[in-house]
């Protein structure tokens, strides 16, 4: 349980969602806490000629490479690539893998595709060959928006001819995939809408389906942690713990194993803070001896014009260290270049 403790004790949380709005002519705009944003002076084609040139030159120039697809928004980036297979007749993609290698050459072809094919593409490898990795499925059915999971079904079942929900049917089993079937039904309540009198039922409601009952019944867990907002839930959380002499996360250990364990947890955590829940994901891929690569790329790519320097700030509050200090003593190269321009400035 220590990890619990760390993850909510340091969590920078209690943030009104107001303060993610600013005011333009009146109206309420979400602020940006993205590290990559659109480039001032964008030109796709003067991009992809110097892509072009970049790509072919001898030895590859990969400084080059890095410098335009990392300071692009992924928008500038689809441009770009339509330009650049207009000019030259080959799809940047196949350029890309020619030129590069290893964990480099995946970082560029994850920054060319649009978010819903990039998600696609992670819960296809999730899915695909011997095992399923079972903890890719939850993290990005349980931190996108319903319209981005109907988004990203739409795309998965135009790239691999295959419908989502049944791959993830064919793929896991029992608890678990009730659970990954919920969130697949895009129906979270995306207000910030706290009701007190739901907290209190759906608390009391949780503590009798687990902690006060033989058993557990696991549908009335999977039902309000699928379908209420991340303010909504942690509400819920506060009232769990007037009730329960244990808080919720720690009720979940005692009383489940296993995926569907985990599962819940994760989208606890993603409810508590989306942010810290990812800044513990970039931790665990650099802690001990190795490092998840595809962690670290699937993390920062998709989180770079979101929220990254939430989680940032977040993986400084929780670890006593920057991210960028933990990238440059894992990575090396041009990997570590390209790692630290989606953390933008610093």
């Amino acid at each position: 349980m220590a990890f619990f403790k760390k993850f909510f004790k340091n969590v920078i949380h209690n943030r009104d969602p107001d303060e993610d709005t600013i005011t333009v002519k009146g109206k309420p705009k979400p602020k940006f806490y993205g590290t990559v944003s659109p480039y001032p002076h964008f030109s796709a084609s003067s991009d992809a000629s110097v892509l072009e040139q970049a790509i072919e030159t001898k030895g590859v120039d990969e400084d080059v490479i890095i410098s335009v697809l990392a300071k692009r928004s992924n928008e500038q980036r689809q441009q770009i690539k339509t330009v650049y297979e207009a000019s030259t007749g080959e799809a940047l993609a196949d350029a890309l893998k020619s030129a590069l290698r290893s964990d480099l050459e995946d970082v560029a072809l994850a920054l060319i595709m649009t978010p819903a094919q990039f998600d696609a593409h992670q819960l296809r490898k999730a899915t695909k060959g011997l095992g399923t990795h079972e903890d890719i499925l939850v993290e990005i059915l349980a931190s996108r928006s319903n319209q981005q999971i109907r988004e990203i079904q739409r795309v998965f079942q135009e790239e691999y001819q295959e419908e989502l929900e049944e791959v993830i049917k064919d793929d896991t089993s029992g608890d678990f995939t009730s659970a990954l079937l919920a969130m697949l039904k895009a129906n979270k309540d995306e207000d910030n809408e706290v009701d007190l009198d739901l907290a209190k039922r759906d608390a009391a409601a949780l503590f009798e389906a687990g902690e006060n009952t033989k058993g557990i019944d696991i549908s009335v867990f999977i039902d309000i942690l699928t379908t209420r907002n991340g303010r909504q839930l942690s509400k819920t959380f506060q009232k769990y713990s007037s009730i329960s002499d244990v808080n919720l996360p720690k009720a979940l250990d005692m009383e489940l194993k296993g995926d569907i364990e985990d599962c819940l947890i994760d989208i606890v955590k993603c409810a508590w803070s989306k942010p810290a829940f990812f800044a513990e994901k970039l931790h665990l891929a650099m802690k001990g001896y190795g490092t998840c690569e595809e962690t670290l790329i699937r993390v920062l790519v998709s989180r770079s014009e979101v929220d990254l320097k939430k989680v940032m700030d977040e993986y400084r509050a929780m670890y006593k260290t920057t991210l960028q200090e933990d990238i440059m003593a894992d990575t090396k190269g041009h990997y570590e270049k390209v790692l630290l321009a989606l953390c933008g400035p610093h």
